[in-house]
């Protein structure tokens, strides 16, 4: 880690102070979900906050449903940073109410659920980047789908799409693995050696960032299908693709009203699946930290996070990003 991170002290995240700094912006709460991506995110944000815009951040540890509800309670925290609204029926209470506003789309290309097959594969047999492909030649994917693990809310949906499809019916046995653990490590167990993997896995993860893979063409998305499918009690099962995901940055209705300059940074604040399936497959590699994983982007990517900052931010950020 230390030869990889050669700025000093990893960027300083941890030794320089934003409260010499704080007069500018004041104290700002921001949400540290417990979730690789959205720690990352938050690293980032937190980091040039304090440093470019003279925040005193303090970092709240929680998920989506506990900060949703401390929002509608008590205000706080003023910033999500990665909010996923289909897991969490309060998020659209709560815009409806105008007490939290969106103010962008922190993954740009949204959440990538789906069937996937390894590139090389792909590269070797084109007809299997479809799904109807795929059904025509069971035999070149193995004759087996791999399954998330029982209790899953995508694995609700899946059993369903595997209904919906006729997998069974065309030859392809469907494996339910007992974790997350073990589905990651049958996908890279097949790309060692090269074989044939045809199973669900989403986007962005260290694992998508690390193996090169091929999101299946399942056809057309029909929303109205998918909300059936994600349901236990879904009554016919229908044939759609994976719908993409939205994932935003939120803030609370007063903090966004009383900072305009933090509003116009988080809003530009965004990531494609690929950056950051690459960036966490970095963080997992040298086994490091968010702040860590931050460090590694400040430095590696100043183009783009310079795009999103002030003028005077960045004037701020360059002493000490090198």
């Amino acid at each position: 880690m230390k030869s990889l991170l050669s700025i000093p002290a990893a960027m300083l995240i941890s030794l320089i102070s934003p409260v010499t700094m704080a007069a500018d912006c004041g104290s700002v709460t921001i949400t540290e979900m417990n979730w690789a991506s959205a720690a990352v995110v938050t690293s980032i944000s937190s980091f040039i906050l304090e440093q470019g815009y003279g925040c005193k951040v303090q970092k709240v540890p929680t998920s989506t449903v506990p900060a949703l509800t401390s929002l509608a309670e008590t205000g706080k925290p003023d910033i999500l940073t990665e909010v996923w609204p289909a897991v969490a029926d309060v998020y659209y209470t709560l815009e409806k109410q105008g007490k939290i506003v969106p103010v962008a789309k922190v993954l740009s290309d949204g959440g990538q659920d789906g069937w996937w097959i390894p590139k090389y594969l792909a590269d070797k047999h084109p007809e299997l980047k479809t799904l109807n492909g795929i059904l025509a030649h069971p035999e070149l994917v193995g004759g087996q789908f791999d399954n998330g693990p029982p209790g899953w809310g995508s694995t609700v949906s899946n059993n369903n799409l595997v209904k919906a499809f006729d997998l069974e019916g065309h030859g392809i046995k469907v494996v339910s693995f007992g974790s997350g653990e073990t589905l990651a490590a049958s996908l890279a167990a097949a790309y060692k050696d090269q074989k044939p993997w045809f199973g669900y896995y989403w986007a962005p993860t260290a694992l998508l960032g690390k193996y090169p893979m091929v999101k299946v063409d399942m056809g057309p998305i029909v929303p109205e299908i998918a909300k059936c499918n994600a349901r236990l009690d879904c009554a016919k099962p229908g044939k759609t693709g994976w719908p993409p995901a939205e994932v935003l940055t939120t803030m609370s209705k007063p903090f966004h009203d009383a900072h305009p300059d933090v509003v116009n940074l988080m809003s530009h604040v965004s990531f494609t699946n690929a950056l950051m399936g690459q960036l966490l497959s970095w963080q997992e590699a040298n086994k490091a930290s968010a702040d860590e994983t931050a460090a590694y982007f400040l430095t590696h990517h100043q183009d783009l996070w310079k795009s999103w900052v002030s003028p005077e931010a960045a004037a701020k950020l360059a002493v000490i990003i090198k």
